[in-house]
């Protein structure tokens, strides 16, 4: 199976459940696995035929920063779906890792996977 990564997709946006939280924004690092098969790509080397990162990229990034979310629960669920439907992507592993929310660790997040390979 082929696949397109992001790594470490930085977002900042106004996320968290504590009312200090829902003041200002916070940086979100996100990280995805996406099934695509790439072949038609490589063949041609046309662009047209491979999954955009950059678009990607900017889509996610438009869709979590558009209202505020209390949980990155959620935002890996809503980048799953967007991914999935708007991009045709069949099979995707979303990671959500919010940096300095627990003071003993450097981050902490959620993996989620969606769709069938």
């Amino acid at each position: 199976m082929d696949k397109v990564l992001i790594r470490e997709l930085k977002v900042e946006t106004v996320i968290g459940v504590y009312e200090w939280e829902k003041q200002i924004k916070q940086t979100l690092l996100l990280d995805l696995d996406m099934a695509w098969d790439n072949r038609l790509a490589a063949a041609s080397d046309t662009y047209e035929h491979a999954l955009c990162y950059e678009t990607v990229s900017n889509r996610i990034t438009a869709l979590i920063t558009e209202k505020p979310i209390e949980l990155i629960e959620t935002i890996a669920e809503m980048v799953a779906q967007c991914v999935m439907s708007e991009f045709n992507v069949q099979w995707v592993k979303v990671t959500v890792m919010k940096p300095g929310a627990v003071p003993t660790a450097s981050a902490v997040g959620v993996t989620i996977e969606r769709g069938c390979i």
